[in-house]
């Protein structure tokens, strides 16, 4: 399976992209580079692609494990490194899952599974950068619950 993108320079650090699938993205570079803010930076997409990546596969393997969420909201901060090439060294996802099945077992198991056999974002990003997973849901008593997700060798 292939994958292709188009990317034109507009102007200054300003690029538009086209998706295999008809979608344009407008691209631009830091203000310090010639950007004028007019779209996300390189590297936020890549955070972007993670991030939607984890959430997209924790919501399907909650909906067909009966247990679906109503709601769904992934936060995603990366940390870079000092010198060039700045790559990211460290990466947080953290969830806020909202759902009257949901479980700490199932919301853990989901993403686990994510992490380690379904998102293809993760498994690239987490041969360079430490990823790390969080969320937070609320339970049958309208409590909020708060975990880390650790991580094993096995999904």
């Amino acid at each position: 399976m292939s994958m292709e993108v188009d990317i034109q320079w507009m102007e200054q650090a300003t690029f538009v992209a086209e998706t295999d699938s008809g979608h344009h993205v407008t691209i631009d570079g830091p203000q310090e580079a010639g950007g004028q803010n007019r779209g996300p930076r390189p590297m936020e997409l890549l955070l972007l692609g993670l991030g939607s990546c984890s959430a997209f596969d924790v919501i399907h393997i909650l909906q067909r494990s009966r247990t679906p969420a109503q709601s769904c909201t992934v936060h995603v901060k990366g940390k870079r490194a000092a010198q060039d090439p700045k790559i990211f060294t460290r990466i947080q996802l953290h969830f806020k899952l909202r759902g009257s099945k949901l479980t700490p077992v199932g919301i853990e198991r989901a993403i686990r599974l994510s992490a380690q056999k379904y998102c293809s974002a993760a498994a690239m990003l987490g041969a360079m950068a430490q990823l790390a997973y969080s969320y937070d849901y609320m339970d049958s008593n309208q409590q909020l619950i708060q975990a880390e997700v650790t991580l094993s060798d096995e999904p």
